[in-house]
């Protein structure tokens, strides 16, 4: 089964392997959803080339976040203009105030931990 109408932003990436985002790209390759990623670095995660900019991807289905609350401020309207489906808040990413903005913007949100979610075929 492919997952491929539910393409990720994963926001916060790291080209570091032992970081949780960094897993989460391999997880969801390995579940072939389509996956693209903004780092601070630019570099290749899973074969999944990693930017730096916020590029205008289509078809976002679920923008997975790993930057802390204070980060995610200046990605706001970048991601409210992607319309994705849903943002999922991994653990220490949570931030109410944006939560209500995407509530307001019917797009869901949901403090869960991606990994989880794909681990347990609930993604």
């Amino acid at each position: 089964m492919t997952l491929t109408n539910k393409k990720t932003l994963v926001l916060g990436a790291s080209l570091n392997p032992q970081r949780y985002s960094n897993l989460a790209i391999h997880c969801l390759v390995e579940k072939n959803i389509e996956v693209v990623a903004i780092c601070l670095r630019k570099g290749v995660v899973a074969g999944i080339p990693v930017y730096t900019k916020k590029k205008k991807f289509k078809n976002i289905h679920t923008v997975t976040l790993y930057l802390n609350a204070k980060r995610q401020e200046a990605y706001y309207d970048y991601i409210l203009s992607l319309k994705p489906k849903r943002v999922i808040f991994n653990p220490g990413t949570e931030n109410e105030a944006f939560i209500k903005i995407l509530k307001d913007n019917n797009i869901e949100a949901e403090v869960a931990c991606t990994l989880v979610l794909l681990r347990m075929n609930l993604y």
